[in-house]
């Protein structure tokens, strides 16, 4: 035979070739096996085990690689097979070499398995038992143990015949009390196979009796078990009985003494004499599997401790409250906290986090300080544990850290002092970082259980929880929000993928609001508790701007919601609203109303601007109707409640009554809100029902407003103002017409916002509406600034009549107080005073529009206002009286209308105060008519100043111009000389009216005032003291300054007027030439310009009528005529003298080089009065003015002063007079081209009307004095003069300038008396 064949030549030939077998290919060498000669190979002792090993390895080898060939000859007679079999099972026991031992297991499982047999399992289970029962001792069996092991483990089914072998389950219980821990370790390896077979259906039919014999063995020999082999399987097979209830029952009931048998009592106590000692260290209810799984906790061998955290998690998982004690006593718990502390193995931490996180459910936990003890390490380990690959630890972790955060009873600190807590949060904040945002989530909701007050240090570390909420906050830019198309596929999507981003993400936004809500509750109660709120180891300076303040939290709260929180809830439930997303949504932003006062009334606004009221009325109404989710209906309405709360305290300034409104108003949203869970398209038909409570609709009706008055509609403006009516009307028809003020404050507001697209109110509406009003004891309980008030209250006669004047003074008023209000708020911050200015003029303008608007629909307010300028106080009739100047000076459009329905009133307000006047005469007592006659006469030269001379009221004196003319004359003469107030606005309407009043009326008005002794008096009063006073500064400031200016141009209208019709004189008044002179030549510096031109135009009018008016008696000095006798030319020139005249040119000159473009035309037209004056009385003299060295200076001086200056039409003018006033040539040609060149420069087409009048008259007068000697000059001078032409073809029609009336401070300056 070869090395190779399984035959022993021996004993072959004896042998029936059917035993035998060849292997391979028929022709080839392959291996031959004789069955027979194997098992006499096998029973023979004379044969050497190496030969026996190498005839089972070629066995093996034929099972492995040619499957079937060995079974086929055991299956020719099953006694053989059975006879085999028991052979081999022999051989376990008499063979002595390890590797024949190893070979024959290896043959006899191989065998086994080839054969499936039941019948051969079954023999070989009887076989051992067989085995078992002859030996005394179970020495020798620890191969046949090995043996069955390894069979079961290969053949699973095999179990279930062993489980129902009673006898033999017997013999291997007793097998654990052998003392050799090697036979020990191959008996726990069986049963460690028998119970973890496939299925688990061995470990459930178990006999009882075994199983728990089984157990008792098991942790005896646990106890006592020193090698790892047997440690390692004693632990796996623990691993698996603690899967079973009942087993586990047995196990923690076990004691020593229990497993302890007769045959081995002796060497059971003495092995187990260790756990002994411990045992009664421990009380009598103490049972040793706690101890045992700490002391392998101690080991170092991490895959015992992994295996033994694993076994108490396994053991509390059946029932925590039974089991928790027994470990918690042992002080597990310290040895699971430090196995945190040194180890990094996956495993391990995860099953220490799960061993804990089933402690703390029990109480003892905590009352025996574990959590203080561990919280170092478990923070430590975490931190660790983020680090690794798997992050189901972590997350593990963190669950256990909320677990005991969430029990920690509040007796107990956690964190005494802040570095603790500082650490916990850091790890926090690292899990909230995670990649994997499920770690994330669970960090979140851990960090939402330290934020309870009872974990907060002293001093609380506000900037650790800032940065915690940072970094929440600075994840949901990573979220994946679900989109409308997400939406619609969104129930597939979740069925397909479970945990699908969308959903991890939605999970985490929850998480986060739990913690955020709980931060925010956090800052409340700190805020409440002084100890919480100051830090006593910082220095008060530094409370409120630093870092670690309760002030920077709330700061943090607000800034997050506000930025980052609120788009992504809104975003997140968009489509498809989670009650419990907006719960703790509405939550929070409740909560930022109580943290941040000072800031909430623009979030507030920000807010309902932005549509949360809709927002939140919309999800109590899809979420909450039919008594749903009452968590999110109470969050919803705390939220509606403290935001209409707040925008309604910004309404009006703190008062009593505005106190009590808000706190009626405050318990009508509480206890009507929650009932109100309707769509906002269901609200009409709800507010248009008879029957029902009424306080519902009053929130309805509130909220309609707030939203409103932020410009969020929540409803069309036909079903708001239809619904609102009806509300008033049935609240009447049911007899309760006294509504809560702000309810109908609000009612008000929204019928007069949404009144422009709703139909007119019938009477029996406005009815109602006007006895709700009526209703208040105060109107301005429920006024409202804002432009449709005036517009609604106004439009129908019926409310205009009892509330117009009511909304019109509380318009002007509340007006003016917030103007100045916040312009005192601006003005206590540098820089902003201009700003605060700013603000002031457009809030005034704003004013003014819509007056104007209001006005101009329903001209009764004109009316309205003009009799509360006669009857209201001084500040709110001046503030009347400045919006109709504003109206009636800029509108160009509708001041004619105004003035058509002003002007009658005004003079029913001037025929009143004569009246009055009559009655009790213009004394300091009557207060009424001192303050609204100087209001009455301002209005009036306003209207004056704003209507059109061409209009035909003025064509007609008779009509109301003439008898306002005659009243104003009346007043003016019987006003004392004190009363400047209304002496100024009197006589600059005077003037106005004699310049503005057609040619063939003057000669009426002007006798009219001529023959009013009084005013005249007024005049030389005016006249009197003004020459033995000082100049006057300026006419704003100075009220004489203006008062002599009005003066002064009346008097010179009387005196042009007086000349024209030779109107009879009655009184003459006494007027200072010489002072005059001297003013204008010596003073001028000292004087108002406006005064000056009063002057100038006063002289004018004289000069024109030659100084010898009947209206004006001239007084002079020896400064103007020299001494007398007077000689031939001061007689001609009496009173001005040649002296006078030539100190006048002088002042005149020098009054030329001003910019001011009134002096500088009230000068030359003064000139050109005084030179034909001088023309007409002394040539001479004429001559001698304009052809003096001052006047070539003063035309040098002129023309050097630039080409704009040169084409002022007065600056043309003043060289015309030169040159017509001049018999030498004053102008030379440079000068002339100089003028011409700058016209050209210009353009003819960019000169004003004016300017080309004036110089057409110029070059007509070099024209007509050949003065251009060159052709080619001429030629040019007679193209301009065509241009200007063709440009005027009517030399009669003046500038629309002439026309226009000029106010000037109080002063009325008629343009067309400075015509050039």
């Amino acid at each position: 035979m070869t090395s190779r064949d399984i035959v022993y030549d021996k004993f072959h030939f004896r042998h029936d070739p059917k035993w035998s077998s060849r292997l391979g290919p028929p022709e080839g060498d392959g291996l031959r096996l004789c069955l027979a000669c194997l098992i006499e190979m096998i029973d023979d002792e004379d044969i050497a085990s190496v030969r026996k090993s190498s005839a089972l390895s070629s066995v093996s080898g034929v099972l492995k690689c040619s499957p079937g060939t060995l079974r086929e000859l055991l299956l020719q007679d099953h006694r053989v097979c059975l006879h085999f079999i028991a052979k081999l099972l022999g051989m376990l026991q008499t063979a002595e070499d390890p590797v024949t031992l190893e070979k024959v297991d290896q043959v006899l499982v191989q065998l086994l398995l080839e054969l499936q047999s039941e019948l051969s399992f079954r023999f070989v289970l009887d076989e051992i038992h067989k085995q078992l029962s002859e030996q005394l001792s179970v020495k020798r069996f620890l191969p046949t143990f090995s043996f069955l092991g390894n069979l079961i483990k290969a053949a699973p089914n095999v179990s279930q015949s062993l489980v129902t072998h009673v006898p033999l389950l017997d013999r291997l219980c007793s097998a654990f009390l052998f003392p050799d821990e090697a036979l020990k370790t191959t008996v726990v390896y069986v049963w460690l196979q028998l119970l973890g077979a496939p299925g688990g259906s061995a470990a459930q039919s178990l006999p009882t009796a075994v199983r728990d014999r089984v157990c008792n063995v098991l942790v005896q020999t646990l106890a006592n078990a020193s090698s790892p082999n047997l440690l390692r399987n004693c632990v796996g097979l623990l691993s698996q009985l603690v899967q079973l209830a009942d087993v586990v029952s047995v196990l923690m009931n076990s004691l020593s003494c229990q497993v302890m048998c007769d045959e081995n009592e002796e060497i059971l106590a003495n092995n187990s004499q260790s756990l002994s000692q411990n045992q009664e260290q421990q009380p009598p209810d103490h049972c040793p599997l706690p101890l045992i799984l700490k002391k392998l906790l101690l080991s170092g061998d991490e895959t015992l401790q992994v295996s033994s955290a694993k076994c108490i998690a396994s053991v509390l998982v059946h029932s925590p409250s039974q089991y928790s004690a027994p470990f918690i006593k042992a002080d597990v718990p310290v040895f699971l906290f430090d196995r945190l502390a040194c180890s990094s193995n996956e495993v391990l931490l995860w099953s220490a986090y799960s061993c804990l996180l089933l402690l703390t459910e029990e109480p003892l936990f905590f009352s025996q300080c574990h959590s203080a003890y561990g919280m170092e390490y478990l923070v430590r380990s975490l931190k660790e544990s983020l680090q690794l690959t798997n992050l189901e630890v972590p997350k593990q972790g963190l669950l256990l850290l909320r677990e005991i955060l969430e029990r920690q009873p509040a007796s107990v600190r956690l964190f005494p002092s802040a570095p603790g807590f500082v650490a916990v949060s850091e790890a926090l904040v690292a899990g909230v970082s995670s990649s994997c945002l499920l770690v994330a989530t669970q960090a979140a909701s851990t960090a939402s259980a330290l934020f309870r007050p009872d974990h907060q240090s002293r001093p609380v570390q506000y900037k650790a929880i800032i940065d915690l909420i940072e970094a929440i906050t600075s994840r949901f830019s990573e979220l994946t929000l679900p989109s409308p198309a997400d939406r619609r596929i969104s129930g597939r999507l979740k069925r397909s993928d479970p945990i699908s981003q969308a959903l991890r993400s939605e999970r985490f936004l929850l998480q986060a609001l739990v913690c955020f809500h709980t931060a925010c509750r956090l800052a409340e109660e700190c805020a409440s508790e002084p100890v919480l709120k100051e830090n006593a180891f910082t220095a008060p300076y530094k409370h409120s701007g630093a870092q670690d303040s309760l002030e920077s939290l709330c700061q943090c709260l607000l800034r997050c919601c506000d930025a980052v929180w609120i788009p992504t809830v809104i975003r997140m439930c968009e489509c498809e609203p989670n009650a419990l997303i907006l719960q703790n949504f509405y939550s929070i932003l409740s909560s930022q109303f109580t943290l941040l006062p000072s800031l909430m009334p623009a979030f507030a606004n920000k807010l309902a601007s932005s549509g949360f009221y809709r927002l939140a009325v919309e999800h109590k109404g899809l979420l909450c109707a039919g008594n749903r989710n009452p968590n999110l209906n109470a969050s919803c309405c705390g939220f509606l409640q403290k935001l209409s709360m707040c925008l309604l305290s910004q309404t009006d300034p703190p008062s009593d009554s505005h106190q009590h409104d808000l706190k009626e108003v405050e318990n009508l949203l509480l206890h009507n809100l929650p009932s109100l869970c309707y769509r906002v398209s269901d609200w009409p038909s709800l507010l248009c029902k008879y029957q029902g409570p009424q306080a519902p609709k009053y929130c309805m009706v509130i909220v309609l407003y707030l939203a409103l008055e932020q410009e969020d509609r929540l409803l069309p403006d036909q079903k708001v103002f239809s619904s609102v009516v009806w509300l008033l009307r049935s609240v009447q028809e049911q007899g309760g017409c006294v509504l809560p003020h702000t309810v109908l404050r609000s009612a008000l507001y929204l019928l007069a916002v949404t009144q422009d697209k709703s139909p007119c109110l019938d009477g029996a509406s406005l009815n109602c509406i006007s006895k709700a009003l009526s209703s208040c004891q105060s109107f301005s309980l429920l006024y409202f600034h804002h432009p449709s008030l005036l517009h609604f209250m106004c439009r129908y006669p019926e409310l205009a009549e009892k509330f117009g004047a009511l909304v019109l003074e509380l318009w002007l008023t509340k007006q003016e107080q917030h103007t100045e209000a916040g312009s005192s708020m601006a003005d206590t911050q540098e820089g902003k005073e201009s700003s605060a200015d700013e603000r002031a003029d457009q809030e005034s303008d704003t004013v003014t529009m819509e007056l104007l608007s209001v006005m101009e629909k329903y001209p009764a307010v004109i009316l309205t206002l003009l009799d509360m300028v006669c009857t209201k106080e001084a500040p709110l009739a001046e503030r009347i009286l400045g919006v109709l100047e504003v109206i009636l000076g800029g509108q160009r459009d509708y001041k004619a209308d105004l003035c058509t329905y002003l002007r009658p009133a005004l003079l029913r307000a001037l025929q009143r105060v004569s009246v009055e006047d009559i009655n009790h005469g213009f004394e300091q007592g009557h207060a009424a008519q001192v303050n609204s006659l100087p209001l009455v006469l301002k209005l009036l030269c306003v209207t004056q100043a704003s209507d059109l001379p061409s209009s035909p009221h003025y064509s007609n004196m008779e009509g109301v111009h003439f008898k306002l003319l005659y009243h104003v004359s009346n007043i003016a003469g019987r006003l004392k000389p004190g009363e400047t107030e209304s002496l100024l606005p009197a006589l600059s309407y005077l003037y106005c009216c004699l310049k503005l009043c057609p040619a063939h009326c003057t000669d009426r008005a002007v006798s009219m005032l001529l023959s009013n002794c009084g005013l005249m008096d007024q005049l030389q009063t005016v006249f009197t003291s003004s020459s033995s006073s000082a100049p006057s500064l300026s006419p704003s400031a100075c009220p004489p300054s203006a008062l002599l200016c009005c003066c002064h141009l009346l008097l010179s209208s009387l005196i042009t007027l007086q000349c024209v019709h030779s109107t009879q004189v009655h009184k003459s008044i006494t007027w200072s030439l010489d002072t005059a002179v001297q003013r204008l030549l010596i003073q001028k510096r000292n004087t108002d310009n406006l005064l000056l031109i009063s002057y100038l135009r006063l002289l004018q009018a004289l000069l024109d009528a030659d100084l010898a008016s009947e209206v004006v008696c001239l007084s002079t000095g020896a400064g103007l005529i020299g001494s007398r006798p007077l000689g031939v030319e001061d007689g001609a020139l009496y009173p001005l003298g040649s002296r006078g005249a030539q100190h006048l040119s002088t002042a005149l000159s020098g009054l030329l080089l001003q910019k001011h473009d009134l002096l500088l035309r009230a000068s030359v037209n003064c000139l050109s009065s005084l030179l034909g004056f001088l023309q007409r009385k002394s040539p001479a003299t004429a001559e001698h003015v304009v052809c003096q060295p001052w006047s070539r200076f003063l035309l040098h001086s002129l023309l050097s002063s630039g080409r704009s200056c040169l084409l002022h039409p007065a600056i043309l003018k003043f060289i015309t007079l030169l040159l017509q006033d001049s018999r030498t040539a004053v102008l030379r040609e440079p000068e002339l081209l100089l003028v011409m060149e700058a016209v050209e420069r210009r353009g003819v087409k960019e000169l004003d009307r004016e300017a080309e009048q004036v110089l057409r008259l110029l070059l007509t007068q070099i024209q007509s004095r050949v003065l251009l000697p060159r052709e080619e000059h001429k030629q040019k001078m007679r193209n301009m003069i065509e241009e200007l032409t063709e440009r005027m073809p009517d030399e009669s029609c003046s500038p629309s300038l002439s026309h226009n009336v000029l106010r000037v401070g109080d002063v009325s300056l008629c343009l067309s008396d400075f015509m050039l």
